[in-house]
Formats: structure tokens, sequence, C-alpha cells
């Protein structure tokens, strides 16, 4: 603790870790997807998608924090390239949420079990973090905010870790509200309905990075 605050004061660091479970724990692309996965797969299986929010997204903070955000500065192409297929894996993944089909809701085993989709796997998850347009937001504004001049390094790899700390709370929570919801969604059209909604969700926040 004495080295954390050799770097940032007591002040800055009770903001910086409410900014994060804030940015953390508000609607977005990657609660809206755990929501979801916690409806359609329970939480013992959305482990794995819940695992590579909270590594993924740190160790983008540290990268970005390390140059990659002076890269898109200095190659704008490189940004709207990026732009382009944030836009079209995040369509992919609304429609794969719309379409997506319960295990809990079939309840079948064995030759079914090949129609049930699947949720995210780990590496799924982390690389997400790269398309996910809230996830640049929070980084970016993250870095620019409480960064130290004197000790730029040290400062953003406690914002990462600031980070980490707070997806714990925010994955268990979506996750947990996602499964709490299958008790009311066991009716196949109720179901439908909510992936719908969860994919219209999804779809609406490209917005803001459509805007930028």
């Amino acid at each position: 603790m004495s080295a954390i605050t050799s770097v940032m004061t007591i002040e800055m660091m009770t903001s910086l870790m409410l900014f994060t479970l804030v940015a953390t724990c508000t609607p977005g692309p990657n609660n809206i997807m755990l929501l979801a996965s916690g409806m359609n797969y329970g939480i013992r299986r959305t482990i794995p998608h819940m695992l590579g929010i909270m590594v993924g997204f740190p160790s983008m903070v540290l990268l970005i924090g390390l140059g990659l955000a002076e890269l898109f500065e200095r190659q704008p192409l490189a940004y709207t390239i990026l732009k382009v297929i944030c836009t079209l894996y995040l369509l992919f993944l609304a429609w794969k949420i719309a379409t997506a089909e319960s295990s809990h809701i079939t309840g079948r085993e064995g030759h079914e079990a090949g129609k049930v989709s699947t949720p995210l796997t780990f590496l799924q998850a982390a690389s997400f973090q790269w398309v996910n347009p809230k996830a640049w937001a929070m980084a970016i504004s993250a870095i620019s905010l409480y960064t130290q001049k004197d000790q730029p390094g040290t400062s953003i790899a406690i914002i990462a870790l600031a980070f980490l700390l707070a997806s714990i709370p925010s994955v268990n929570i979506w996750t947990l509200f996602g499964q709490t919801l299958r008790r009311w969604l066991n009716d196949e059209n109720r179901r439908r309905r909510f992936n719908w909604a969860a994919a219209a969700l999804l779809v609406a926040s490209l917005i803001p990075m459509l805007s930028l």
C-alpha cells in the first residue's frame, strides 16, 4: 500500500476506485453479454467469459497506456479500420445473443446438445475487449485522468489493477442477475424476447463509438 501511495495520494486512489467501479458496473457491451450469458447458460458455463473480461480488460489498459493510443493518433487509418471491425463483430455477437438457445430451457442432452449454442470462451471474451467501444472509452479516460507524469509506468499499472479489482463484483453481479432471470424466463417466447432485447441493447452500445 505504501508503494501505491507514493505514486498516488489516498484521495486520488479513492477517486480512481470509484471511477473504475462506476465504469465497470454500469451497462455496456460486456455487462449486457454477461447478463444474456447468465440467463442462457448459467454462472458455471459463463465463468470463462467472466475471467476473460477480468484479465483481458486490465491487459488492454496496460497496452494502451504503453503507447497504443499514441499509435492511433499518428495513424488515424488504423483507428478507422479498428472501428469497422468493432462494428461488424458487435453486430455478429448481437445476432448470436438474439438467436441463442438456452441449455436450461431445452433441458436436453445427448443428441440434442449439438443444437444448443455455447457461451464465449476465455480467449474470445479477452479479445473482445479490443473491439468493445466502452472498454476503449474507459481505458483512455482513466489513463488520461490518473496517469502521473513523474511515474507513468507505475501509475498505469495501478490503474489496470484498479480495473481488475472493480471487475470482480461487476462480472459476478451481472452474471448472477442473468441467472436469476431464468426463473422468470423459462417460457420459450419470453426467453426469445429477452434475447432480442439484449441484442438490441448491444447494437445500441455502438452509437457512442460511431459518433467518435
